[in-house]
C-alpha cells in the first residue's frame, strides 16, 4: 500500500459493563479508538452515552461517532468526557456548518460521516470545513451489518476529487475484505465486530494490521 493505513477499533454497545471491558481491552493494543453513539432515533438502536464513558477515563485518545439526529446537543458532554474528535452524520437534522463551528470552538476536531446512499455531490460543499470524511459501508446502527461494496467505488471517486482530505471507512470490515478496502487508498479503517466479537480482540486487531501492511 502506498500510504500507512490505520486500523481503528470501533466500540459499540448499550451495556456500561461491556463498555468498560471494551475500553480496557482496547487500551492493551492501540492508542486511538472510535466510540459509537446511537440515539434510537437516527438509527433504531440505543447505545451508551458520554456519562458512561467519562468515569472510565480511557488511556487512549478517541473520537465519538455520533449516529444521532441532533449532534449539536452532544458536543459539550463528549468534550467533558474526553473526546478529541466528533464525527457527525451529514444526514442528521442539524445546522451542519454551525455544528462544525461549535465543535471547533470546543477544541475538538470534526469529521463528517456519510451513509451509503448519500452522494459525493450532496456533501461536497462541507468537505473543506471538516478534518475528515467517514464513509459508512453498511446501513448504520448495528454490529455485523452487511457490507456494501459499492461504497469502495465512492471512496475512490472522492479521493480523486478531494485528495487532501483524510478518508475513513466504517462497517462490515472483515479479514476477507480488508485488503480490497485498503486498495481504495482510504487512510483509516474502523473495525467493530471483527475485533470485539473475537475471543482475543488484541490478536484480531494485530491480524488486521498485518493484512493491510504486508
Amino acid at each position: 500500500m502506498a500510504q500507512k493505513i490505520r486500523i481503528v477499533p470501533a466500540i459499540l454497545t448499550d451495556d456500561p459493563k461491556a463498555l468498560e471491558k471494551f475500553v480496557r481491552d482496547t487500551e492493551s493494543f492501540t492508542n486511538f479508538a472510535q466510540i459509537d453513539i446511537m440515539d434510537g432515533n437516527f438509527v433504531p438502536s440505543h447505545s451508551i452515552s458520554f456519562k458512561d464513558i467519562a468515569p472510565l477515563k480511557p488511556k487512549f485518545q478517541w473520537e465519538a461517532h455520533l449516529m444521532v439526529q441532533h449532534p449539536e446537543n452532544y458536543l459539550e458532554g463528549f468534550k467533558e468526557a474526553g473526546a478529541q474528535k466528533i464525527v457527525f452524520h451529514f444526514e442528521a437534522k442539524t445546522d451542519r456548518e454551525k455544528t462544525i463551528k461549535q465543535s471547533r470552538e470546543s477544541g475538538m476536531r470534526v469529521g463528517l460521516a456519510v451513509n451509503p446512499k448519500t452522494t459525493i455531490k450532496e456533501f461536497a460543499p462541507l468537505v473543506e470545513l471538516v478534518d475528515s470524511v467517514l464513509f459508512l459501508s453498511v446501513e448504520p446502527g448495528f454490529y455485523g451489518a452487511k457490507f456494501i461494496p459499492e461504497v469502495l467505488d465512492k471512496i475512490i471517486e472522492f479521493r480523486k476529487a478531494f485528495p487532501k482530505t483524510s478518508t475513513s471507512i466504517d462497517g462490515g470490515v472483515k479479514e476477507e475484505n480488508i485488503r480490497d478496502i485498503a486498495q481504495t487508498g482510504v487512510e483509516v479503517i474502523c473495525v467493530g465486530s471483527a475485533i470485539f466479537n473475537r475471543s482475543d480482540p488484541a490478536d484480531a486487531y494485530r491480524r488486521l494490521v498485518e493484512l493491510v501492511t504486508a
